[in-house]
């Protein structure tokens, strides 16, 4: 992967809970519970959380945290258990270090499952504040959760949907219908259960499980009424990019949608994987480039995000590098339609003609659209120079244009044209699928095949109608971090806090969290953890732990402390782990607690 995943303190996976209910079927919900958590952590701003295919990735695998930290690009990791009897569930969650694979922090709640939600607020709400005080400032929330719905029928209902649609196969993509719509059948305004009925019609569509009319009409329809309920979902402006780009060929409406999608949770892969595809089909390769690295930073297991790259290293020309990361997609998945696609397109631009020629012969030809066949081999022949094969192949082609669904073999019209140099043809099919709104039109347009045309000052003529640059002044997030208390409040505040530590001293508590010491300070934890960062630039447990090693040592000298050991005077200190308390010490001293003993 040319793109590389930075680690950093603000990253974490939340891995599969695991089942430890009697029966296998409660799977559901033991993996409800995560993704429930995921998305919680998902909604802070400056935290990047895995997204579900890549933590689900190591689903009942035994792989050291190290690893799956190196892997996953994060360094924490959660992970925990979930027990269901009857109305009663026990739920375990434990936090760890993934580099150095040692855990700091867990927990047990006992709860019955009518308070689900409550649950899952609370652990998500105390592992934002855990990571924060490792990491450093970033706002959290009063509430991480909020209900979806009061009937947790429904709620079951809409898990075992989840669960069902991310096998994404048609079989179990139909039986996920069923769930959201028992789901809908209890509760009518579930909007989370609308936008996975709307995915699952237009993946269905998208396959030609069901006709592409039927299937992106009930999305519209699915999506627009969850909207109607909660307007801040990014799965549901996900859904309205696909349809304005699918359905109406409109540049601009997908990539408002898109934007808004991933400006409601920068955490939401597809949109990140989404506005990627954008941007590169518009030629702007930096800002492509800059959202698939998000992207891949979020999912760096995932296909989807995978093939995105591979898709994209092909539109900035970089042939060989996009060959190489689609045949590792398709190494995972040999069904793969999208990637088959672009794979022959890389065989072309590489000159690799025969093989280009010969590819769809040794596919499932359930997963082969003639179109494509046949427009791959007329560009074959026509790139290497052999007419008698090219004409009949272009022949072909051109009767499959003409056909009821004749989008694709109109494109490969229009590639063959441009590719040959045949500037007037090359535009007229242009202005054909311009007519007919031709959503493959957009994909194929900036296509590298097509480069004997783009000096052609007709090629920028159209390039601004179908992708017009106002689109691209939609305002982005910032991400600037505003000052949570004025100047005068802050010094205030700094004088009050350190009035505390002398004479309080509540780093001898080893319980002490940073909402714990806000509150004694009559402030808000964001607006301590804040403090902490912009005035002092330390997090909250670099800025206790060196109160705690000053008092210990002060105290290891101490006569009276002789008979007490290294550990247990730490412990005294404030610490509760030995690791946390040698890696203090090392980092505050440059030596260890043995080394500054003797010295």
């Amino acid at each position: 992967m040319n793109i590389p995943i930075h680690l950093s303190d603000n990253t974490i996976a939340v891995l599969p809970f695991a089942n430890r209910s009697a029966s296998e079927e409660i799977e559901y919900f033991s993996d409800g519970i995560t993704e429930g958590i995921i998305n919680a952590l998902a909604k802070i701003e400056g935290l990047k959380v895995t997204s579900r295919t890549s933590s689900f990735y190591f689903k009942g695998k035994h792989i050291p945290s190290p690893e799956i930290g190196k892997k996953l690009g994060v360094s924490t990791l959660l992970e925990g258990s979930v027990q269901l009897v009857g109305n009663s569930m026990r739920i375990t969650a434990q936090l760890i270090d993934a580099c150095e694979d040692f855990q700091f922090w867990s927990e047990t709640w006992d709860r019955t499952i009518d308070h689900i939600f409550e649950v899952q607020d609370e652990i998500s709400l105390l592992i934002a504040d855990r990571l924060r005080e490792r990491s450093g400032h970033f706002e959290i929330q009063d509430h991480l959760v909020e209900p979806n719905t009061d009937s947790v029928d429904a709620y079951k209902l809409f898990l075992k949907g989840q669960q069902k649609f991310n096998k994404w196969n048609p079989e179990d993509v139909k039986q996920s219908m069923a769930f959201y719509e028992q789901a809908l059948d209890i509760d009518p305004n579930l909007a989370e259960a609308m936008v996975g009925l709307a995915d699952a019609y237009s993946f269905l569509a998208s396959i030609t499980v069901i006709p592409f009319e039927e299937g992106w009409g009930k999305c519209a329809e699915l999506t627009q009424k969850a909207l109607s309920i909660n307007n801040k979902l990014p799965g549901a402006y996900y859904q309205l990019a696909n349809l304005a780009l699918f359905t109406k060929c409109s540049y601009r409406e997908a990539f408002e949608h898109a934007t808004k999608a991933v400006s409601l949770d920068p955490n939401h892969v597809e949109s990140q994987q989404f506005t990627a595809f954008l941007y590169s089909i518009a030629g702007k390769k930096m800002e492509a480039h800059e959202h698939l690295k998000q992207a891949l930073s979020i999912d760096p297991l995932s296909q989807e995000t995978l093939f995105y790259s591979g898709y994209i290293e092909y539109m900035s020309e970089n042939f060989s590098e996009a060959l190489k990361q689609l045949d590792a997609c398709l190494e995972v998945n040999p069904m793969n339609i999208p990637v088959h696609t672009v794979k022959t397109m890389c065989l072309l631009k590489l000159g690799r003609y025969d093989e280009a020629i010969n590819y769809f012969n040794d596919l499932p030809s359930e997963i082969v659209l003639r179109s494509e066949k046949a427009g791959t081999k007329a560009l074959a022949y026509a790139l290497m120079k052999d007419k008698v094969n090219a004409r009949k192949s272009a022949d072909a082609l051109n009767v499959l244009a003409k056909g009821d669904d004749g989008y694709t073999a109109e494109t490969f019209c229009f590639l063959l044209a441009g590719a040959m140099g045949r500037n007037d043809d090359a535009f007229a099919w242009v202005d054909e699928g311009m007519k007919s709104g031709s959503p493959f039109l957009l994909f194929r347009y900036p296509d590298p095949l097509i480069n004997p045309i783009k000096n052609d000052p007709r090629y920028i003529k159209y390039h601004h109608k179908l992708f017009p640059d106002d689109v691209f002044s939609i305002k982005k997030r910032t991400g600037n971090k505003k000052a949570l208390l004025d100047k005068a409040s802050a010094a205030e505040t700094k004088a009050k806090l350190q009035n505390l530590i002398e004479t309080e001293k509540p780093h001898l508590n080893p319980d002490l969290t940073l909402r714990t010491l806000a509150n004694q300070l009559g402030i808000h934890a964001n607006q301590l953890s804040w403090l902490l960062n912009d005035s002092l630039g330390k997090n909250f447990n670099t800025f206790i732990n060196h109160y705690r090693v000053e008092e210990f040592k002060a105290s290891a000298h101490l006569p009276e402390n002789s008979h007490l050991t290294i550990l247990s005077i730490a412990y005294e200190c404030g610490f509760n782990s030995k690791t946390v308390f040698n890696t203090c010490f090392k980092n505050e001293t440059g030596l260890t607690p043995k080394e500054f003993l003797k010295g």
